[in-house]
């Protein structure tokens, strides 16, 4: 039975392990995530201010087998403060059993508790990613454009 817990500060380098494994089969070019600082990551999360939530899909006793990230934000058009979900990976011998779903469901419900109205993700563009669109869409999210971004360091 997976059981879908809030991470906590002992969770810390399995969330990391697992953004790492996701950003791994993400990336098409090598520099687009080379080099996760994993110990720098692990700092950032210690010296997050309470924005930062993560949530884990545990088998057992196991190590985890599913993560999903998720940021407070405040922006006007959402009419306040609302999340983002930054990451979200499920082991691939655990796919299809709906622990993607569930690590869905515990952000909805984490974000009730906030008081937020929505929240939004970003999913992978092209057509290699058109099944993890789909499953944002079966989940009620719908489509609002593409992301830009552009380092400033």
């Amino acid at each position: 039975m997976v059981e879908i817990v809030a991470a906590g500060q002992a969770d810390r380098a399995a969330v990391v392990r697992l953004v790492a494994r996701l950003l791994a089969e993400l990336e098409d070019s090598p520099v687009e995530f080379a080099g996760l600082d994993e110990a720098g990551a692990l700092r950032a999360l210690a010296a997050d201010g309470g924005a930062f939530q993560a949530f884990l899909a545990r088998e057992g006793g196991d190590e985890p087998v599913g993560v999903l990230t998720l940021t407070e934000t405040f922006a006007i058009y959402a009419g306040g403060r609302y999340g983002v979900i930054d990451e979200l990976y499920v082991a691939p011998e655990h796919r299809w059993r709906g622990i993607g779903r569930r690590l869905l469901e515990a952000a909805f419900a984490h974000g009730r508790a906030r008081g937020w109205r929505r929240i939004d993700v970003t999913a992978p563009p092209g057509p290699k990613w058109e099944r993890t669109a789909r499953f944002y869409e079966s989940q009620g999210f719908v489509f609002t454009g593409p992301k830009l971004r552009r380092p400033i360091a």
